[in-house]
């Protein structure tokens, strides 16, 4: 079964292939992640070849066939390049370990338009808000755990069921994440978790406004969750882009 889609997509990655051509990764508001070939796409005169870039935002015309590995693209309009992002060393480097999520963690051909306008949604905060932006990256990566599936529990401890943690002593334990003082007797600890951290991720879970003086707490914060999520994919090794572009 083929068929021609029309949808917006967040271009992953792009890579030369033969002479003239281009493959190009996208995540889609209507297919999930797929990759597509652009025949010709490295001519000058391709406005296909000069719209697919890494990280831009675009409207894609796509010929579907799901048996095939590679799909082709015949139409493609800008929606945003985010100038701004690739002006600012920090913007871009956030900006791109949202793309390196994306590629190492969604499953071809997956929709979740939820995922999708929160990739946009970020993306476009990393461009234009004065939220820092490892704030704002800590922000989607507690969002995009949610997603996968491996949330953080924050309203209890998962073992005795106790709310209001914030008022106790809490632990860690990559199985059953983050538990009261009392349970640690019972169960093995991973690490602690301060105060500071825990309010923190509260903050993350609530969309509450964060200082920009807690740039330490958020870094703390990616490190855990990252932390997190390799435990839970095996496969992943962590963030990249964070440990290339210091």
């Amino acid at each position: 079964m083929s068929e021609i889609i029309k949808t917006e997509a967040v271009v992953l990655s792009k890579l030369n292939y033969g002479d003239t051509s281009s493959i190009v990764t996208l995540y889609s508001k209507d297919f999930g992640k797929f990759s597509a070939i652009i025949k010709g796409g490295r001519s000058p005169k391709s406005k296909i070849g000069l719209i697919i870039e890494p990280l831009n935002y675009i409207q894609v015309i796509v010929y579907i066939k799901e048996s095939r590995e590679l799909q082709f693209i015949s139409g493609s309009d800008m929606i945003s390049y985010f100038p701004g992002i690739r002006e600012d060393f920090d913007k871009l480097k956030y900006s791109q370990a949202v793309i390196e999520l994306l590629k190492k963690l969604t499953a071809e051909h997956e929709i979740n338009v939820r995922l999708f306008k929160g990739v946009v949604r970020i993306i476009s905060l990393i461009e234009s808000s004065n939220e820092l932006p490892v704030i704002l990256f800590s922000r989607f990566l507690f969002f995009f755990l949610t997603e996968l599936g491996y949330g953080l529990q924050l309203d209890k401890c998962p073992i005795c069921g106790r709310t209001n943690l914030g008022a106790t002593e809490l632990s860690y334990n990559y199985e059953f994440g983050i538990f009261c003082g009392d349970c640690k007797k019972n169960h093995l600890e991973t690490g602690a978790v301060t105060p500071e951290l825990f309010n923190y991720l509260l903050c993350l879970k609530t969309s509450k406004k964060i200082e920009a003086n807690r740039v330490g707490t958020a870094e703390t914060a990616i490190t855990f969750m990252e932390k997190h999520l390799i435990y839970h994919v095996p496969d992943f090794k962590g963030i990249q882009t964070l440990r290339i572009l210091k």
